[in-house]
């Protein structure tokens, strides 16, 4: 495979440069002072909204993002701005609606709260659910992606690369947990910011500048909704089905809340989703604008997926590529770090605590995390290889595609937990049982052809959730028998400055998205 980017020495002296940075980083968070003991998983709630801002985001930022959306941006310019944009209202969720609940339940994962509210088959259900998608979608699939882009880089075998990344991501984990990964992320996503920054306004430049770059661009690509009649990205699909996997991804899975989790106290967890919120505003210039750009210098690109390198190719200078697998490399750890600790929390406290109660001792649980992680690394690198040797089926791209379908019955099944004080835990169990197999089905049987061929699928997500929370509210309705184990929440007291910044920001997304709109 020939390397679409060639490093110099100088390169390389950067990478290593952070590399050293960055374990002394990981060094001071894992044996300072502030974290000789404690609860791995949750930093000792010790997080503050900086901190957990930037480990939301830096989660949600992987390599597949930055390739995925550059090609998305060269091919259809800002459309595919929606998935970040229009995560606004369901991080807004989290912030006043979930995790005001999960911190008030005093739980260190979410199957532990579903639990608290409908039982042990509901925990037990979501933790193994959480576990196989914690495996194949965070770790195996990120692992996959990163690997390729990290092996036409640095041109090692592609089982290397996967290895030295889980490697570094692991002994993070396993040393400091959430902490050492959520101050790690601090320096790592600050460095992707700043180098993202510096490539876009370079290519501004060698495009010629601002005005030349909006002069040249096709209107439509300024446009955040499509048409109805557009193949990938109808502006009703988007309306549609994106909030049932908003609510499933921002308010439910366990990799993204758990820095939430791991908060100081209710008003550092609401900022500090908020200020993941303003975060996400900056996806579609730093990721998305790229792939504009390289669109702009060259317009005859073959492959759009190698738009985002040929970017870097075509605008950095020998000495500054080597940011390129540095940020790359900040993107992987951050994504992998967030899954081996979610996978984990969940094991260690759903699944073995849970089984042996009489190991709950902070050491022993300790232990027991670090050897999950340790098993998780090994499992996910076997997972990320095994992808290699199917790929040529176009199982993986299949597969990423009916990750949408496991949406719908979480996000059910949790917007009845925290919505319905009389939810009957039959009703939720069948859901994530049942539901899921269905939801599944669905996909799959759509993705073959079988079914609903002419439909976007985001609008048949949209259409399975309704089934199911209709299920739900019918069941709930009939189970005269069923024990029912009402919420006792009782609503928080949100502070001042908490209102004030999420309120600046959804009149900031209003704003967004009438100005990216009618060209």
């Amino acid at each position: 495979m020939k390397n679409i980017i060639e490093l110099s020495g100088a390169d390389i002296t950067i990478i290593l440069i952070y590399l050293v940075l960055l374990i002394a980083v990981a060094i001071w968070a894992s044996y300072g002072k502030r974290n000789r003991s404690g609860n791995m998983f949750l930093a000792d709630k010790s997080l503050g909204w900086f901190a957990i801002g930037l480990t939301m985001w830096g989660t949600n930022v992987g390599p597949s993002m930055l390739i995925a959306n550059a090609s998305s941006g060269y091919e259809n310019g800002i459309t595919a701005g929606n998935f970040s944009w229009y995560a606004f209202p369901f991080i807004c969720l989290l912030a006043f609606v979930f995790a005001p609940r999960y911190l008030a339940a005093n739980v260190t994962t979410l199957p532990e709260y579903m639990g608290k509210r409908f039982g042990a088959d509901t925990r037990k259900y979501i933790a193994w659910y959480s576990i196989i998608t914690i495996l194949v979608s965070w770790l195996g699939l990120t692992l996959f992606s990163g690997g390729i882009f990290m092996a036409q880089i640095l041109d090692y075998p592609l089982w290397l690369c996967i290895v030295i990344l889980v490697s570094v991501s692991a002994s993070f984990a396993i040393a400091g947990g959430l902490k050492a990964i959520a101050y790690t992320n601090v320096y790592q996503m600050l460095l992707l910011i700043g180098v993202s920054i510096l490539l876009a306004v370079m290519a501004i430049v060698k495009v010629g500048g601002v005005g030349t770059v909006i002069e040249k661009t096709p209107p439509h690509y300024w446009n955040l909704f499509q048409p109805l009649s557009d193949p990938d990205f109808p502006w009703l699909a988007i309306l549609l089905g994106y909030p049932i996997m908003g609510v499933w991804f921002w308010c439910t899975d366990q990799s993204m809340v758990q820095s939430v989790l791991g908060a100081k106290n209710l008003k550092q967890g609401q900022m500090g989703a908020n200020f993941c919120a303003w975060l996400k505003i900056i996806d579609i210039p730093l990721f998305i604008v790229p792939g504009i750009l390289c669109f702009l210098l060259i317009p005859t690109l073959s492959n759009p997926t190698d738009s985002y390198l040929q970017l870097v190719q075509s605008v950095f200078p020998s000495g500054l590529t080597g940011l390129v697998v540095v940020i790359m490399a900040a993107a992987l750890i951050s994504t992998i770090g967030a899954a081996l600790n979610s996978l984990s929390a969940v094991y260690t406290m759903d699944i073995y605590l849970k089984n042996n109660p009489g190991k709950s001792a902070a050491e022993s649980v300790k232990k027991t995390g670090r050897i999950v992680v340790l098993f998780g690394a090994l499992i996910s690198v076997f997972l990320a290889i095994g992808i290699t040797f199917i790929q040529g089926l176009s199982f993986f791209n299949i597969f990423q595609s009916v990750l949408g379908f496991l949406a719908p019955p979480m996000a059910s099944a949790f917007l009845f937990a925290v919505f319905g004080k009389r939810t009957s835990p039959k009703a939720i169990n069948l859901t994530l049982t049942a539901g899921t197999i269905f939801s599944l089905g669905t996909g799959v049987l759509y993705y073959a052809g079988y079914i609903f061929r002419s439909l976007h699928f985001l609008y048949l997500s949209f259409l399975i959730f309704i089934v199911l929370a209709a299920f739900i509210f019918v069941v709930s309705l009939t189970d005269k028998a069923g024990k029912r184990s009402e919420s006792d929440y009782k609503p928080a007291i949100v502070n001042k400055k908490v209102k004030i910044a999420w309120i600046v920001l959804i009149v900031i997304m209003f704003a967004l998205y009438f100005i990216f709109n009618g060209h």
